[in-house]
């Protein structure tokens, strides 16, 4: 089908990816699923499949010649535009046109988004009049934004909050609107290239991952499809039409038999278990299955939900929200279910009767078939504890999203951690300021200053006259990468108490997200009588990785000279790069025995803790490996306190609602 001049691979041709497909017909069926996050690495049909999407759905008739899409028939939804048209007692002309796609790019700016101040109009006639922006044109389409976790959070929150409310509201440069912003989301991300923030992924309704098709016949089959579809567009699309037709048919009829899908009571119960199993917070994914399994079930052409619906729909939903995997709660609650079954058979309301009551043979086929298969999800119930646990021990665990505070320093640099304001002329254009410091013109804002005033100023031949009050500089913002210098205590007292192990994963886990952000990294180890720069400051993680699995370990606790060898590397990396904002990371249980000179172990950490508060620049956390239910001396602690660090526990470190590894803010 064409699509903005040109022709898009078809749905129905791509091969594998059944879940993703199935969950962006879900959301094209039933706009109020909220949209749909993909999941996945590159080159598996993401960006393809939504484009194709949006050239399958039917035409929806629109007012001519509104920038608002206007529904002709739906009054209450009319911009004020199509509102004064009618109050003249004209008719509002109709037309037919395809669903909109819109994509976002990476760099748009908030107002080029919401919307802004019409210029040409305040220019001629002194009146301020609202230009729309992107959601305008979005409003019944569709919004892609590809690479979502790469996006800047304040577009992001703008469109989600838009999103959910389905209603754009604008107060800027002295305009006031109002207008219907009614789109489908679709989101897609590679997650090795970092996560979502959860408030935000919370946003988006479904989610889904997806993987490479393993099949080497089907991959085979994607390479001749791909080949013929570039070598005849055309061509190729005509031999798929008559499958696109049959989907097309297929979506509309699932439109039209939605608002006629009932859940019973029964399945009520099971979507509200299902969610509390996966420890899902808030009510929103009660509300997404029952949605989700109705919209399912409508897919399917019928109008009651099975158990089976709601099942699918949870892996759609609680994918993203559970703390416990959709595939642990869904066995659960179904084995559950299924002694129900047997203890009240024969009895009417004791459970699901019929073709909704999941059996173990339904269960199993979503752990070990292709849907969960393809949503990356495993079958652990039948797995021991104990193995869980060891697992859990040499594998990195999932840290939260480090939200870094606003940095109020200007930096140079590049990377994804800390976002900054930067006075050189590269970064984003946030906004706009009276302030002259660097002569970066932002030249939309100094127009928008000066057009209402054109009508009383003398021109001179000038398309615009410019007062100095006029006049605004742009302010910028960047995300730079950061030093993150992991400081380990190998010695003899981590290993009597067997927490090195849980150390190392602790570390795992920080050096991905160090990967994502772009960061450098260093590594100092300090046992027996000194300290050891293992990995001078680099950005190769892997590197870091392969030190960390030979690190040696056991001795004695030179604590002090691991602290100030730390301290030694950060001060060489600041005066190497004056814009970092080095980031020590001691991994310890704070028992040194050991001293550099004369002084007290204890005392002489707490000297050198001092010399490290004393650098502003410096920041550090503390992740304190003292085990819980052992004699407790709490000196890391009290390190922290002296050091002005930040401090965990690291029981605390792997809490379900507890983990925040490192609070990288630099004020």
């Amino acid at each position: 089908m064409v699509q903005e001049g040109r022709l898009v691979y078809p749905l129905s041709a791509i091969v594998g990816q059944k879940r993703m497909l199935t969950g962006l017909i879900l959301v094209a069926i039933n706009p109020k699923l909220s949209g749909i996050l993909i999941q996945g690495a590159k080159g598996t049909a993401k960006s393809t499949a939504v484009r194709a999407l949006a050239a399958l759905l039917p035409e929806i008739e629109v007012v001519r010649g509104c920038h608002y899409s206007c529904d002709p028939d739906n009054y209450g939804g009319l911009c004020q535009n199509c509102l004064e048209y009618l109050a003249k007692g004209q008719c509002l002309p109709k037309t037919f046109r395809r669903v909109r796609i819109v994509d976002l790019p990476l760099s748009i700016t908030e107002d080029r988004l919401v919307g802004s101040l019409d210029l040409s109009h305040a220019v001629m006639f002194g009146r301020r009049k609202f230009e729309p922006g992107l959601l305008a044109r979005a409003n019944r389409g569709i919004i892609y934004l590809d690479e979502v976790n790469l996006a800047d959070y304040q577009i992001v929150n703008t469109l989600l909050n838009v999103a959910t409310a389905r209603i754009n509201i604008v107060e800027r440069e002295g305009l006031s609107y109002t207008h219907a912003a009614q789109f489908i989301l679709m989101g897609t991300m590679n997650p090795e290239e970092g996560e979502l923030r959860p408030q935000l992924l919370d946003r988006f309704g479904l989610c889904v991952t997806t993987n490479g098709v393993q099949d080497p016949a089907l991959r085979v089959e994607i390479i001749k499809r791909r080949e013929r579809f570039e070598a005849n567009p055309l061509g190729f699309y005509q031999s798929w039409a008559a499958a696109e037709a049959a989907l097309r048919k297929r979506i509309l009829t699932a439109w039209c038999l939605l608002p006629r899908v009932i859940v019973q009571a029964p399945l009520l119960d099971l979507i509200v278990k299902l969610s509390v199993k996966s420890r899902a917070s808030g009510h929103r994914a009660d509300i997404l299955i029952a949605a989700t399994a109705s919209t399912i079930a409508a897919w399917n052409g019928r109008t009651k939900v099975t158990g089976e619906d709601v099942f699918e729909a949870a892996e759609y939903v609680l994918t993203h929200r559970g703390r416990i995997t959709p595939a642990d709660a869904i066995a659960d609650e179904g084995a559950k279910t299924n002694e129900r079954q047997k203890d009240a058979q024969g009895q009417e309301g004791a459970g699901l009767s019929g073709s909704s009551h999941p059996s173990n043979a339904n269960i199993s086929s979503y752990l070990t078939g292709p849907t969960s298969q393809s949503s990356g999800l495993n079958n652990t119930t039948s797995q021991p504890v104990l193995h869980r646990m060891v697992k859990d021990l040499i594998q990195p665990f999932q840290v939260k999203f480090i939200a870094p505070e606003r940095d109020r320093m200007m930096r140079n640099g590049s990377g994804r951690r800390l976002t900054t304001k930067t006075l050189l002329k590269s970064g984003r254009y946030v906004r706009s300021t009276l302030q002259r410091r660097n002569n970066d013109l932002a030249f939309d804002a100094t127009i928008r200053a000066a057009a209402p005033y054109q009508v009383y100023r003398t021109r001179k031949n000038t398309a615009i006259a410019i007062e100095p009050v006029d006049i605004r500089e742009k302010v910028r913002e960047k995300r730079v990468n950061n030093l993150l210098l992991f400081v380990v205590d190998a010695s003899g007292s981590m290993v009597a108490q067997r927490r090195m192990v849980e150390a190392r994963s602790a570390i795992l886990s920080l050096l991905v997200d160090a990967y994502q952000k772009r960061d450098k990294i260093g590594l100092v180890s300090f046992r027996g009588h000194a300290a050891d720069i293992l990995l001078p400051p680099t950005n190769s993680v892997k590197l870091g990785q392969k030190l960390l699995q030979e690190l040696p370990i056991g001795g004695m606790t030179p604590l002090s000279a691991g602290l100030l060898k730390a301290y030694e590397v950060a001060k060489t990396s600041l005066r190497k790069t004056p814009f970092l904002a080095p980031i020590i990371i001691i991994i310890t249980d704070g028992k040194g025995n050991v001293s550099m000179g004369k002084e007290k172990p204890l005392v002489e950490a707490l000297n050198v803790a001092q010399i490290i508060a004393a650098e502003h620049k410096i920041k550090s956390v503390i992740i304190d490996i003292e085990k819980a239910h052992s004699v407790s001396f709490g000196v890391a602690q009290v390190m922290a306190g002296v050091m002005g660090a930040d401090y965990y526990k690291f029981d605390h470190l792997k809490a379900d609602d507890l983990v925040q590894t490192v609070k990288l803010a630099c004020r």
